[in-house]
């Protein structure tokens, strides 16, 4: 509430000013259905017991985009807003509820205070690095959305300084108040309140690498890296990576009869992705990314996560709660995509393995434009593995439709 009431101060001092503000805007107005088919056996989740799941789903949501620019005095200042208004119906099959919602996905206050030196203060999306599968290097967004071309991200609090010292060289400290809208979701504290974050990053010619360092209040510092290279027109070669600790860490010893342990904080392990894209001549492209995830459970330690769950309600809760953002510590992910530069139908056709447990997720995205305001998609999702693997062990399938319209 503080952010909003602090974005309706800033458009007070436009709306009481002269015309040298430019103002613009657009919106796109969502609307979905979907339909999951869960489980049947599973050991997390018995009957649906414990995560309430979807099994029909419907929505309504409008994604405002606003912005304000000015370049009084020589100070170029511009604000930006992302209010999401939306509806959500779910049916777990013995009840359903609904939930309304408004909120600020993101917003950003920004002035360039020279000519290589900016200021922002706002919500804003801190991803980087060229990773589809997860994203290493970020601390807030380890699941960076890339799957669903149609979801939304909501960024973090922050208040941010920038420099660009060169053509090829940038600098930026973060002071990261909270995880903003995610915060309100969060099965427990935030985990990044009160964190301080500093990136530099140097670009060439044919490659892009950065660093990152995040500190948070009370926690370990968190290090990430990405880089990417293209050697010629048909090839790109990346990587992310990361050294940091879990909060919350659960832990699952290898000897089922022993309960579970849940950390503070974890000890510092590592994450690391390396990847490959082609791009046809066509325009289409086929990327292929390996993922070592320290952080997961060993063969020992993932069987006797679900045997402890399957033996003990409480046990499978507590496993549900605070599942690990990945099980396995071995991964592949592959997709096939079209031609992201034509205009017209655009799709994505994408396959994970967690090579622990030979459990796969295949999932494939379709956006066919109808006119030049309205457009249809549709994301469709089949897990497979078994109840005891990662990917099958809630959902085994999924289907979600959606239209939007664009204006103006």
């Amino acid at each position: 509430m503080k952010f909003l009431q602090l974005c309706l101060l800033f458009l007070s001092v436009p709306a009481q000013a002269d015309d040298n503000w430019r103002s613009s805007w657009d919106i796109a107005l969502h609307a979905t259905v979907g339909a999951t088919h869960l489980q049947a056996d599973s050991v997390l989740n018995p009957a649906n017991a414990y995560a309430r799941l979807g099994e029909n789903t419907s929505g309504a949501e409008a994604r405002i985009n606003f912005k304000l620019e000015s370049n009084q005095r020589g100070l170029p200042v511009k604000i930006s807003l992302r209010p999401i208004l939306s509806h959500q119906r779910s049916d777990d099959g013995t009840s359903s509820t609904s939930e309304d919602d408004a909120y600020l996905s993101q917003w950003q206050l920004r002035a360039a205070l020279t000519d290589t030196v900016t200021l922002s203060l706002g919500r804003e999306v801190m991803n980087w690095g060229p990773a589809q599968f997860r994203s290493p290097s970020s601390p807030f967004y380890f699941d960076n959305g890339r799957a669903n071309p149609s979801s939304e991200l909501s960024g973090v609090d922050a208040a941010k300084l920038a420099w660009s010292l060169d053509a090829s060289t940038f600098l930026s400290l973060a002071w990261i108040e909270d995880s903003g809208i995610n915060e309100n979701t969060a099965n427990s504290a935030d985990a990044w309140r009160r964190t301080w974050l500093a990136k530099g990053e140097l670009r060439g010619d044919d490659w892009t690498g950065g660093l990152i360092l995040a500190r948070a209040a009370g926690r370990k510092p968190f290090f990430g890296a990405y880089a990417q290279w293209t050697p010629d027109e048909s090839w790109l070669l990346y990587g992310e990576a990361s050294l940091a600790t879990r909060a919350d860490a659960l832990v699952s010893p290898a000897d089922p009869l022993l309960p579970f342990g849940l950390q503070q904080e974890s000890a510092r392990k590592t994450i690391a992705l390396l990847g490959a894209t082609r791009t046809l001549e066509n325009g289409q492209s086929l990327s292929l990314e390996y993922l070592h995830n320290g952080h997961g459970y060993s063969d020992a330690e993932a069987t006797a996560y679900f045997s402890r769950a399957a033996t003990n309600p409480t046990a499978a809760a507590l496993a549900l709660i605070n599942q690990p953002p990945l099980l396995g510590r071995h991964y592949l992910h592959l997709v096939w995509q079209s031609n992201q530069l034509e205009d017209g139908d655009y799709w994505r056709a994408m396959w994970s393995c967690n090579l622990d447990d030979a459990g796969n997720e295949w999932a494939g995205y379709y956006d066919h434009p109808l006119n030049r305001h309205l457009s249809l998609y549709a994301l469709g999702v089949v897990n497979s593995g078994g109840p005891r693997s990662e990917f099958a062990a809630l959902i085994k399938r999924s289907l979600s439709i959606g239209l939007r319209l664009a204006l103006p």
